[in-house]
């Protein structure tokens, strides 16, 4: 077993978040990760959230027809800040101490988020869910979570899938698809077979030596486990 991660960044896809619906909120599987997440807090590890919002709308998809790609862009992190107050509210009524922080302005619905707000919310405790990606047109909220991870001097960064690994190719398509255990960010990177995190997201994590836990996170106890730093899933480093 290796040492606990202090501080660990848990990146959710709008997608997971959508649970057994097509589109929107599954609340009881919502529900269920925070009985998951409260586990981790619970043992002294401070966690950030950081969710997408393609269970809402998809920025890159909805470009085009006359709307304009940053348009498209900054309609998906209002999506990302639906998923982000949502997930607030159900955590808090589950006992999970938590404060959602945007980086876009709106300030009605969230506080922004400011760096010493978020290290003074982690260190007492508290679940810091991130709303609006990184704030900015062409990046994605992998990207967002790599760069939001670096500033807040998270440990590792755990990347939810759904499937419990990188494999060499698509375990949906191919029955001799081998997992992956270990994996270094140039052949990730390199990889155009490799699909689970965007390049730039991983040139990112590259450059600052930031490892990346793929793990599928709709287990029982297996963010607890790769925040304790059991082997789960596939870790890129």
């Amino acid at each position: 077993m290796d040492q606990p991660y202090k501080r660990i960044l848990l990146k959710l896809s709008g997608e997971q978040l959508a649970g057994k619906f097509e589109s929107g909120i599954d609340a009881e599987l919502c529900k269920w990760l925070a009985q998951e997440i409260k586990k981790v807090s619970d043992d002294g590890t401070q966690v950030v959230v950081m969710v997408g919002g393609g269970n809402f709308a998809r920025g890159a998809q909805l470009a085009g027809n006359g709307i304009k790609r940053v348009t498209g862009d900054h309609i998906g992190m209002l999506a990302t800040m639906m998923n982000a107050l949502a997930l607030t509210d159900i955590f808090e009524s589950e006992g999970v101490k938590t404060r959602c922080l945007s980086n876009i302005f709106a300030q009605q619905v969230a506080e922004p988020f400011v760096h010493r707000l978020a290290e003074k919310h982690l260190e007492k405790g508290r679940v810091v869910i991130t709303a609006g990606g990184i704030g900015r047109p062409y990046l994605t909220t992998d990207t967002a979570a790599v760069a939001l991870a670096l500033e807040i001097d998270c440990q590792v960064v755990l990347k939810a899938t759904k499937v419990n690994g990188v494999y060499d190719k698509d375990p949906s398509k191919h029955d001799d698809a081998k997992k992956l255990d270990q994996l270094s960010f140039q052949q990730a990177v390199a990889d155009d077979g490799i699909k689970v995190m965007d390049k730039a997201a991983m040139g990112l994590a590259l450059e600052h030596k930031m490892p990346i836990i793929v793990f599928d996170a709709m287990q029982e106890d297996n963010i607890a486990k790769a925040a304790k730093g059991h082997t789960t899933g596939t870790i890129i480093s």
